[in-house]
């Protein structure tokens, strides 16, 4: 009971620590107390506040305005009223939005431009496959997962897949193999050609390749000893890469690569609390998604080379199925 008031106590101070840091002027949440707002802080407020069913402290409408004043006529967004544009920016408008139940709402005309969002991202796509932060820039596995998240949050993959290839499967697979060349000798993953292996690109590849339906691409078993071998066995915590020093960034990245391998889920001591799947698309466990209804599209492959059961976290959402 000690410990369950404990944890109650802890939730309900980051609670109101999170809901502090809204900023006023602007409508969004800042990094800290008295900072301007931001869309990638203002995604974390709201995915904090979901999981601790918490939504209601959100002033719903003045965030939506936040996020909706910050789209460029072109699609794209900026992080902020300084003018900084990045795909990471696109996919926090859209997984904010729909996270508060503002993009696929009946009732409601979507405060967005999504053709025009897609249509920004498809623009980043790089003749090697990948995705870059803005039109003409270097691909990174970081950029991908946003750009193919947040595709998946506008229900916009089959653009996707129709603008790549008029077969869909050729150039389709630029962008599954571009993912897959980041597996390193090591077993771990890294961000783009020529870098070292880290433990974060666990989460921004494994997640991008499970919404594509090709996680078995590369090799779950070597990625999972090099996520295992960043653990500190003393202090704990998950560290960028073996030896190195834990922190909380890679721990979370580290743990959440794990999940979508579905290497958390199997054990049978009934005495350990239950283990939450992540899902893949929002970074939020599997029961709060569900609880919102939440909405996105993902892609199965029915070939025989390659054919892969559908994930059971992702069997909720619109199922896009490739020949």
């Amino acid at each position: 009971d000690n410990d369950n008031d404990t944890t109650d106590s802890k939730e309900s101070s980051i609670v109101e620590w999170v809901v502090s840091c809204f900023d006023e002027s602007s409508g969004g949440y800042g990094a800290e107390v008295g900072h301007d707002g931001h869309l990638l802080y203002t995604l974390s407020a709201v995915q904090i506040l979901a999981m601790a069913d918490q939504l209601d402290k959100v002033p719903v409408q003045r965030v939506t305005k936040f996020v909706a004043s910050l789209q460029q006529p072109d699609g794209s967004f900026i992080g902020d009223q300084w003018g900084e544009v990045d795909t990471r920016f696109t996919y926090c408008a859209v997984s904010t939005l729909s996270i508060l139940q503002q993009l696929h709402n009946d009732d409601i005309i979507a405060p967005i431009d999504m053709d025009k969002a897609a249509n920004y991202i498809l623009q980043c796509r790089n003749l090697d496959g990948g995705f870059g932060a803005v039109i003409g820039a270097e691909s990174h596995a970081g950029q991908v997962f946003c750009c193919i998240g947040a595709l998946s949050i506008l229900q916009r993959l089959d653009v996707l897949l129709l603008l790549l290839s008029p077969s869909s499967s050729g150039a389709t697979t630029r962008l599954e193999w571009w993912l897959a060349e980041r597996q390193c000798d090591s077993g771990g993953l890294n961000g783009r050609s020529e870098k070292q292996a880290d433990v974060c690109y666990s989460w921004w590849i494994i997640s991008a390749l499970s919404i594509l339906g090709r996680i078995p691409f590369i090799s779950q078993k070597r990625l999972a000893s090099f996520i295992l071998k960043c653990q500190d066995p003393d202090d704990g915590g998950i560290a960028d890469r073996p030896d190195d020093m834990p922190d909380v960034y890679h721990t979370f990245f580290g743990i959440a690569g794990l999940s979508l391998l579905g290497l958390l889920h199997n054990h049978s001591n009934h005495n350990q609390p239950t283990r939450r799947r992540i899902d893949p698309i929002y970074a939020l466990p599997q029961d709060v998604v569900e609880r919102l209804g939440l909405k996105a599209q993902v892609i199965q492959h029915d070939d025989d080379d390659h054919d892969e059961p559908l994930d059971p976290r992702l069997e909720r959402y619109n199922v896009l199925r490739v020949p």
